[in-house]
């Protein structure tokens, strides 16, 4: 199938992504408009302290009104490589650096309406090193053994797809700690 961008507009500049709005050729003939949320890309850790036991982040989150349990992630800065990214990040969200990263795998987060491409890694050899947070975050770290993980997302603990994808992806890696 064929599909041609006819037009393509910057409707939006933020802080976090932009909004590009573009007029579409179809297989068929017809046109039509779609709005993408544009965004440099973003990494999500799954940190295994020296316990064996997964750290996670608790943080609001604005759009649903409430806290999240989450894997530690953020975005990536212009030109910044997905491993920079996820070094600099475990040790901004979680005050440990991790002597090993390992890539467990990537995915688009949203593509029905989003350019944003997820890169997962397992932070491992974790030690005390921490860089200052965002100053928007207020973050608290909590610590989950390895085998409560499935309960966590059983529950409907673990509500972001991202994390959920993340342990999905990370499980052949993560049978590694137990």
């Amino acid at each position: 199938m064929k599909f041609k961008t006819l037009k393509s507009e910057t409707v939006y500049e933020g802080k976090a992504f932009d909004v590009r709005r573009e007029q579409l050729l179809l297989p068929d003939g017809k046109t039509t408009q779609f709005d993408l949320v544009v965004h440099p890309g973003a990494v999500t850790l799954i940190p295994i302290d020296p316990q064996g036991r997964v750290l996670f982040i608790r943080q609001y989150r604005h759009a649903v009104g409430k806290e999240l349990l989450e894997l530690p992630a953020g975005t990536l800065e212009i030109g910044e490589e997905p491993e920079a990214c996820a070094s600099r990040e475990v040790r901004e969200e979680t005050g440990m650096s991790a002597g090993k990263l390992t890539k467990v795998g990537e995915f688009y987060l949203v593509p029905g309406y989003s350019t944003e491409y997820m890169y997962i890694y397992l932070a491992s050899n974790l030690q005390p090193d921490p860089l200052p947070g965002d100053d928007d975050e207020f973050i608290t770290v909590e610590a989950y053994a390895l085998d409560k993980l499935p309960e966590l997302v059983r529950q409907g603990v673990l509500q972001d797809a991202k994390s959920l994808a993340a342990l999905s992806l990370a499980e052949p890696f993560i049978s590694n700690f137990k």
